[in-house]
């Protein structure tokens, strides 16, 4: 089981949001992987001199990048859900099943892996 971080988790984590740390706190005690995607790091990602916590954080998360494969993958499954955040699917397409996504978007998230049949466990967090 790996544990999944979209845009809203890492602000939330940036803002020193209790419930981040608890939960990232979670994952290290219990050696589950933490990570990303390249996309999400670029929504958040803004200027780093001034996002110290974010860079720090982000150290310890496996950041995957969208590869070819990857992008039509990503892009079947918008089609196939009427979206089109590629951000939120990446992070859908990097999961297993049994994975954990933080997210603020739920929605849209849940959709998703409906749609990729994966079974996913969806965590709010608040930004």
């Amino acid at each position: 089981m790996a544990m999944l971080l979209d845009a809203g988790a890492l602000i939330a984590y940036e803002r020193g949001a209790p419930v981040m740390r608890a939960l990232l706190a979670r994952a290290h005690d219990d050696e589950t992987p933490v990570k990303t995607t390249s996309g999400v790091v670029a929504q958040v990602w803004r200027e780093g001199a001034r996002q110290a916590r974010l860079a720090v954080l982000l150290r310890g998360v496996a950041e995957l990048p969208l590869d070819p494969d990857a992008s039509r993958r990503i892009g079947v499954l918008l089609g196939v859900c009427g979206l089109a955040d590629v951000v939120d699917a990446s992070l859908v397409d990097i999961a297993r099943s049994g994975d954990e996504i933080l997210t603020s978007d739920t929605d849209d998230l849940v959709m998703l892996a409906r749609a990729a049949r994966k079974e996913l466990v969806i965590t709010p967090v608040s930004t």
